[in-house]
């Protein structure tokens, strides 16, 4: 597939995924989200792609759904277009992947917001300004937000940001835990990069199953099925070439080389 709404780069097995309509502000259609996720799976099966970086283009980093070319279209006709894939498999994606790291440069509102709260971390420019403001336009939170966003600010911040639709500045969604870490524009890539890094160069394998264990057990109450849930995960840790290279490693005094291990 070749892209018209992001640009891909990878840098040491870091990919960059940049949103790529900065005079809409980087608009989300249906065809951003199909590219989106062609680009994202691509990525999971490349041996040489440890993480991937989201950002977005000049000014801003996505200002929700194109009002014009989406809900404009779909008031008119009466129908709900869709893209050749089903944006609902976005939350999916995100916590099924390799690790994602968001970087907010901008204007994150809308879809803007609730695509990047399922990813692993969000690293946000000073200048960003992030809302949920879907209630502004008679409509409801989705992509999971309803969920991420209590999980991540609590019931009583998560409650005013989808019901009064209000912008928060960076710092302010700092406090909130709406995102993770404030830094100057300058660094943002840079730092989100690093991030990213820090994650992606362990063992594979078992980043996809830590992933698996937040999603399933973050909001489980029943204790018991959290430790069955690790318990099999770390069972199959414990055969894995890279635990193996892992303990090699640490025996022979040495880093460890866990893309060999995995055949990489």
């Amino acid at each position: 597939m070749s892209y018209e709404t992001i640009l891909v780069d990878t840098d040491d097995t870091v990919t960059t995924i940049t949103l790529n309509r900065p005079e809409r502000l980087n608009a989300w259609t249906y065809q951003m989200n199909d590219e989106l996720v062609d680009a994202i799976n691509k990525g999971n099966t490349d041996n040489n792609v440890e993480a991937f970086v989201i950002t977005g283009a000049g000014r801003g980093f996505c200002a929700g759904a194109d009002v014009k070319d989406l809900f404009q279209a779909q008031a008119e006709s009466g129908e709900v277009r869709r893209g050749s894939s089903e944006p609902n498999n976005w939350v999916n994606l995100m916590r099924e992947s390799k690790p994602v790291v968001a970087a907010v440069n901008g204007a994150a509102i809308g879809v803007g917001l609730t695509q990047i709260l399922p990813m692993d971390f969000i690293v946000a420019s000073s200048a960003a300004k992030l809302s949920c403001r879907f209630i502004k336009m008679g409509l409801v939170p989705e992509l999971a937000s309803s969920h991420f966003l209590v999980t991540r600010c609590g019931f009583g911040a998560a409650s005013e940001l989808m019901l009064t639709g209000k912008t928060v500045l960076a710092d302010e969604a700092l406090m909130l835990r709406l995102v993770d870490r404030v830094v100057p524009p300058e660094n943002l890539l840079d730092e989100a990069k690093s991030v990213a890094r820090s994650m992606g160069e362990n063992p594979q394998s078992a980043l996809r199953m830590v992933k698996d264990l937040i999603s399933a057990n973050m909001s489980e109450a029943d204790s018991n099925l959290v430790q069955k849930r690790e318990l099999e995960a770390l069972m199959k840790c414990y055969s894995s070439p890279e635990h193996k290279e892992a303990i090699a490693a640490f025996v022979e005094k040495r880093s460890p080389d866990f893309r060999g291990a995995r055949g990489g």
